[in-house]
């Protein structure tokens, strides 16, 4: 009887959640320091949120994979609520932090709808520098890791560069890249890229380096090539590590693109964010890191649903 009623409770906890954040917006008054909103957005989202999740709570009761991630989820969607609940008290219903740099969330959510165009301009020009710069980034520091990892002349050679320039942070080269390169966004792509370059090509070398010798004699007592060792032994083995080289070179790349567009950048989200902060804007600043929040949490998703399908044997190794 009480796993029972926990069980019903635990799902509950994202409605109730929802419910005490709802009840306290409409039971406390927003404080007049901070301006007054044209529409209430925030209590329109959380009736969304409410009847959603009321919704799930109905399915739970029928579908069973429902119910068990909502009963794993609930108490932190509820903490998640109250959390919310607590910064909303602190900021728009007290007025305890500056008005000018903490708004109400009336106010930001207001910047997504009035800007919706300007946004989603900002978001397809980031990603568009994101996509290009992560592309030639993986290629560039793939193919130097396979000859550094494969290669001892290559290592011997070439290594003593890499360790020299690679630990240099991207943004360091700024400066030079846009007085080089024809357009800022090129520039951007460069330095996006570089960033995703060297960690990529570290762990591609490493992995391909720790690679097991005897697989390779196995493959050169059968006959196989330096193209067959390469590409059927030494990166299959490597993929791992790869992979790890790509997450690292993605979070940099976000590091990389937010700064490289601050920088001469017609649009984008770091653009937005600079251009929102120097007008005295701060809901619009809160809503740029909203963006970059879901924007980074999709494409890191997306990265480890390609991961968990061409490593299935390492599921649950590295979680996100």
């Amino acid at each position: 009887m009480i796993a029972k009623i926990k069980s019903v409770l635990w799902r509950l906890f994202p409605a109730l959640g929802v419910l005490v954040a709802l009840i306290v917006q409409n039971a406390v008054p927003n404080s007049p320091l901070h301006p007054a909103a044209v529409k209430n957005y925030y209590t329109g989202l959380l009736q969304i949120l409410l009847a959603l999740a009321v919704l799930f709570f109905v399915l739970s009761l029928f579908i069973k994979p429902i119910k068990e991630k909502l009963y794993n989820k609930g108490p932190f969607l509820f903490g998640a609520g109250i959390v919310v609940t607590v910064i909303n008290v602190i900021t728009a219903k007290a007025a305890l932090l500056p008005v000018l740099f903490f708004p109400s969330y009336d106010n930001i959510l207001a910047v997504f709808v009035d800007s919706h165009e300007l946004l989603l301009k900002c978001v397809w020009y980031s990603f568009k520098l994101m996509a290009l710069g992560v592309f030639w980034g993986i290629i560039a520091g793939f193919i130097t890791g396979v000859f550094l990892g494969f290669s001892q002349k290559v290592y011997y050679w070439i290594n003593p560069y890499i360790k020299l320039i690679g630990p240099i942070p991207a943004t360091a080269w700024i400066p030079l890249v846009l007085t080089t390169f024809p357009t800022p966004f090129g520039a951007s792509v460069f330095i996006i890229a570089l960033a995703v370059w060297f960690p990529v090509q570290l762990m591609t070398s490493s992995g391909i380096q720790n690679t097991t010798k005897v697989y390779f004699e196995v493959g050169k007592t059968l006959g196989a090539g330096t193209f067959f060792q390469v590409f059927k032994i030494a990166v299959p083995a490597a993929l791992p590590n790869i992979f790890q080289g790509v997450f690292n070179g993605i979070c940099a790349a976000f590091i990389a693109l937010m700064t490289a567009e601050m920088f001469g950048a017609k649009y984008g989200i770091g653009w937005y964010i600079s251009w929102q902060k120097a007008m005295m804007l701060y809901s619009g600043v809160y809503a740029g890191l909203i963006m970059i929040a879901v924007f980074c949490t999709v494409i890191i998703s997306a990265l480890f649903k390609v991961r968990s399908k061409l490593l299935g044997w390492q599921k649950g190794l590295i979680k996100w």
